[in-house]
């Protein structure tokens, strides 16, 4: 099989470990052949992500904090002065306060939704905009980011982030028609339930494994390899026409009503 990202260059933003959604993709790329970027939020993260990186063959690692615009820019920067040329950017960043997942959304703080917009939605416009001119014209590149089924339909316990990833998939509806003129694609992957360390955080969520093993029309959960060939498709030419979508690889959990139990 030929290497579909022989000779791109991808960033992808949010390897915090090796169990992670980002992780597997940034795998997946390197797998293909593309020389891959990852970054890392404050010291506390950048022994680990270095080590992660090192065993990926990533090309280099560097310090983002995606809430903090002035590292953004520098981020940006930095990559324009090595003359980096991207061609696709991974998203996969997103948090919210525990205590609002936990408890009801009516009970939501405006301090936790302000954070959970921020950091899971808006970043993604901040990405988007330093990322945008570091690639190739006309070639143009890819911009991705991961959502959920919580954005359309109300999950317990998953609240606050509902309500974030909804507006992160606007967002990709919004920047798909500001970029495509630059012939940048923006998509979001939906995937199923994984058991990420993030994921853990919410309320339950061993129970969301179960319940949507069973209810799922493939009877299983979503494997993270799945997740990343489909990023691979989208950051390669095979999904140049591809833009403005949210892709659902969730062992097609997201068709199902209820299910009738005796």
């Amino acid at each position: 099989m030929p290497h579909l990202m022989e000779g791109k260059v991808a960033l992808v933003l949010g390897v915090a470990n090796k169990w992670s959604i980002a992780h597997a993709i940034a795998g997946a790329f390197v797998r293909e052949g593309a020389q891959v970027i990852l970054t890392y939020q404050g010291e506390r993260q950048k022994q680990t992500v270095e080590e992660l990186a090192a065993d990926l063959k990533a090309r280099q690692v560097l310090p983002c904090d995606v809430t903090q615009d002035a590292q953004l820019d520098a981020l940006a920067n930095e990559l324009k002065g090595q003359g980096v040329v991207l061609n696709a950017v991974v998203h996969s960043i997103a948090f919210a306060n525990r205590e609002d997942l936990s408890r009801p959304f009516v009970e939501t703080s405006r301090a936790g939704f302000a954070l959970a917009q921020d950091v899971s939605a808006y970043s993604l416009i901040g990405v988007a905009r330093v990322t945008a001119p570091l690639m190739a014209r006309p070639g143009g590149g890819s911009i991705m980011t991961l959502t959920y089924l919580g954005s359309t339909r109300v999950v317990e316990h998953y609240n606050v982030m509902g309500v974030a990833k909804a507006s992160l998939e606007a967002s990709v509806r919004y920047l798909a028609a500001d970029l495509g003129p630059s012939n940048i694609r923006v998509n979001a992957i939906s995937a199923g339930a994984v058991k990420t360390t993030s994921a853990r955080g919410i309320r339950d969520f061993t129970k969301m494994l179960d319940g949507g093993a069973k209810l799922a029309p493939l009877r299983r959960n979503t494997d993270p390899a799945e997740v990343a060939d489909t990023a691979v498709f989208l950051a390669s030419d095979l999904g140049r026409g591809v833009t403005a979508n949210i892709i659902y690889v969730d062992a097609g959990i997201q068709i199902m009503g209820f299910a009738l139990t005796e």
